[in-house]
This record gives structure tokens, C-alpha cells and sequence, in this order.
């Protein structure tokens, strides 16, 4: 069975046997690499890694390709956690690039708590050979330390054959190993994957305490739109063409959306999803992550959905 599920890898991706003689190495199983979960939390990285290197004008499109020489983890460091390390900008030799990852490496597990004896899973070796295990690891943790609030899919699992070389054989194992843990990787969590959502905790109490939360943000709205002439009486229906939204952003954040940019009277659906798909664009570049929302969920005046959109600019805004 053993050497059987050992075929079957060097046949989907050639391993080289000397690389990890004396030693285990895991690898996904090919079945793993196509489960949509995986991909998911793949490009929740890749967008969350483009999106902190923006002001860097980094554009990452593959981790497997794109984090082994040390650059843009370099980069995210110094983005996430304002530190300046010694190390070359681009290392071009494999020592060099090495070297670079060892420093980085080196700070990372000390900022993320693991340099003592906690089980690390990735190092070096594995990052600089490209391994997306150890390479998802890595950009997990991180992304917990340094921006907890950020949205990953929960409870990611893949199954890895564990495989050790020795000069008597080939031993492997196949395990399932958890990339995120459940419910966006809360440690206590509930059993719902929602359970983090103030608002959706707060639609399952009474129809007042919803009513006097919904008038709070409502107050807020009215608040940042009364120098621009306007004033909201319906939460439910005022939202659902995007305009209202679009003019509070610009309040709040400080700048003008030029008109040329959305419908400031749109007359159908297709103009107000404009309307409310530039919102949520608009909301990724300003880091509040809303998951799980659509346009038309706004357009169709889902209540639970534009108070998600009213919540986050309010909790980003109200002390402001």
C-alpha cells in the first residue's frame, strides 16, 4: 500500500528522493489540490498579500511561484509590522536568496511567537523549495497575528502523505491536516460559522433591540449626509440603488466620486448593481472585508445585508 501511494506521487508531481533522505517530507495529496476550499483560501491570500502590497505595487499571482526567493515576504513584513531588515532588496542567486529568507524567517517566527519550542511548520528549506503547504502555513499565521480581523475561509483541511526516507525503505502515512481552523479560526468558537457576525446575532433578537441598533446607525448616516441635503427615513429601501452608500463613503473617507462614475438616478437594475458593485469595490480597497456579499443582495434590499455594509462603516467611522 505504501509504495503503491508513493507511485502515485512520483507519477503527479517527481519527488527527489535525496532531497529528503534522513528525513520526513509531506506532500499534498493531487486529489487536495483541486478541492474548492483550497482554492478559495489560495486566492484569499493572494488577494489579501496584493492588497498590503498595493502601495508597493507588488502584484502577487501564484504563492507556489512567487514567495521562494524572499521578496515579497520581505515586503509584507515591513507593510504589516514596520520592519526594516538588513537583507538585499533582490536576491538573484539561490544563496543569496537563502540567506534573505533566514533573516526573514528568523524575525517572522520571533514576531509570531515561535521561535522558543512550539511546532513550526515551514522553514527555509521547504519555503525556498517552493512548498505550498508550508508556504500556506506561513502566510496563515501571519495573517492571524498581524490582521486577526481578516476573513479566511474556515476550516480548510487537505490530506498529506507523510513520507520518510531512510536507507531501510520508504515508510508513508496519509493524514488530513488543517490549514484554517473552524469558524475563521476562532479558538473558542461555536458550532455556527457566523457566530463572529454582530449583525447576524443581532437580527435572532427581539424586533426593539434590532429596531434601537438600527436607529443608531440610521443617526450616523443622517449625521455624515446633512451637509449634502440628504436624509434617510427607510434603511430598508433608501440603500438598494447604491447612491446613498456611495455619497456616505465619500463623506466618510474624505474624498469625491467623480458622477462620471456611477448613476446618481439609476433607472433599472443593471444601473444600481453598477451602483452597488463599485460600493463593495470601494469597501475592499478601504480593508473592511465583507464575505459572502453580493451586489444584487443589496439591489434586492436584503436588510441583514445593507446592515452589514452600514455596520462596518460605522464601527470604522463612529468615534471619528
Amino acid at each position: 500500500m505504501e509504495a503503491v501511494i508513493f507511485d502515485h506521487l512520483q507519477e503527479a508531481d517527481p519527488v527527489d528522493i535525496e532531497l529528503f533522505q534522513g528525513e520526513k517530507q509531506k506532500l499534498i495529496q493531487p486529489t487536495s489540490l483541486k478541492d474548492p476550499k483550497l482554492e478559495q483560501l489560495k486566492e484569499a491570500l493572494v488577494d489579501w498579500i496584493n492588497r498590503t502590497l498595493t502601495p508597493e505595487h507588488i502584484v502577487v499571482q501564484s504563492l507556489e511561484e512567487d514567495l521562494y526567493d524572499g521578496l515579497v515576504l520581505h515586503h509584507l513584513l515591513s507593510q504589516l509590522a514596520s520592519v526594516d531588515l538588513p537583507v538585499e532588496e533582490i536576491a538573484l542567486t539561490s544563496t543569496a536568496q537563502i540567506r534573505k529568507l533566514e533573516v526573514i524567517l528568523a524575525e517572522l517566527d520571533k514576531r509570531l511567537g515561535l521561535q522558543d519550542s512550539s511546532p513550526i511548520k515551514w522553514n527555509v528549506k521547504l519555503i525556498h523549495n517552493k512548498d505550498l503547504l508550508a508556504t500556506i502555513h506561513l502566510l496563515v499565521a501571519m495573517a492571524k497575528s498581524f490582521q486577526p480581523e481578516l476573513n479566511l475561509p474556515p476550516n480548510v483541511k487537505v490530506e498529506v502523505v507523510v513520507v520518510e526516507v531512510s536507507k531501510n525503505g520508504i515508510k508513508s502515512d496519509v493524514q488530513t491536516e488543517a490549514l484554517t481552523e473552524d469558524s475563521c479560526g476562532a479558538s473558542n468558537s461555536s458550532s455556527s460559522p457566523e457566530w463572529e457576525d454582530p449583525i447576524e446575532q443581532l437580527l435572532k433578537l427581539e424586533a426593539n433591540k434590532v429596531n434601537t441598533v438600527k436607529k443608531a446607525i440610521l443617526h450616523f448616516v443622517n449625521q455624515n449626509m446633512v451637509t449634502l441635503g440628504l436624509h434617510v427615513a427607510d434603511m430598508d429601501k433608501q440603500f438598494s440603488d447604491g447612491v446613498i452608500l456611495l455619497l456616505l463613503i465619500g463623506q466618510l473617507e474624505g474624498f469625491f466620486i467623480p458622477l462620471c462614475e456611477f448613476h446618481l438616478t439609476p433607472v433599472n437594475d443593471t444601473e444600481m448593481l453598477h451602483n452597488v458593485t463599485l460600493v463593495l469595490d470601494l469597501l475592499n480597497n478601504m480593508d473592511l472585508q465583507l464575505p459572502n456579499i453580493e451586489p444584487q443582495d443589496i439591489v434586492s434590499q436584503d436588510v441583514a445585508v445593507t446592515l452589514k455594509v452600514l455596520y462596518a462603516l460605522f464601527k470604522k467611522h463612529k468615534g471619528k
